[in-house]
């Protein structure tokens, strides 16, 4: 796996569970499957309608706007380190092909909020070292050890993680 093959998903499962991207950068794709993802598809797909997802390759992002900022819906009902960190890889990626990227705004509708990230110099870093992150764990020879059982509440991979 390159660098440029790290995505938005990537990043988010890093911050999530390590163990989830392994399995994930392996082609391990239960998704589908899961009720969680399903709803949250449902979210997404009724909300915000203002604008066409955008294909980077690697990185599938919901919307920029014409100020250059990211728009990215969320089924959760509270910002998590993991939504911005993939919003910064978003910006960041967008930077890489040319497009300026301000930063981006997480949008929640199920709690009706927004949380506006600006992309700095900061930012940047934070995404060069998210990519080195992902690439070390997804190249990893064995997968890492599971969170605990509470922790993998809804997540699609839980069959994998916990079926002995």
């Amino acid at each position: 796996m390159r660098a440029e093959d790290i995505g938005g998903v990537h990043v988010k499962y890093l911050y999530h569970c390590p163990r989830q991207l392994w399995l994930y950068a392996r082609g391990i794709r239960p998704e589908h499957l899961n009720a969680a993802v399903q709803l949250g598809e449902a979210i997404h797909d009724t909300s915000y309608r203002r604008g066409s997802p955008v294909d980077l390759g690697a990185a599938r992002l919901d919307h920029v706007d014409g100020q250059h900022w990211v728009h990215e819906v969320k089924s959760s009902s509270r910002p998590s380190l993991a939504d911005e960190a993939q919003a910064i890889h978003y910006c960041f990626r967008l930077n890489e092909v040319g497009v300026p990227a301000k930063g981006a705004v997480l949008h929640y509708p199920k709690v009706r909020r927004t949380k506006k990230i600006v992309f700095g110099p900061v930012e940047e870093a934070r995404a060069r070292d998210d990519i080195g992150n992902a690439l070390a764990v997804a190249g990893a020879a064995h997968s890492p050890p599971r969170l605990t059982r509470t922790a993998c509440r809804g997540c699609s991979f839980v069959d994998y993680c916990w079926s002995d």
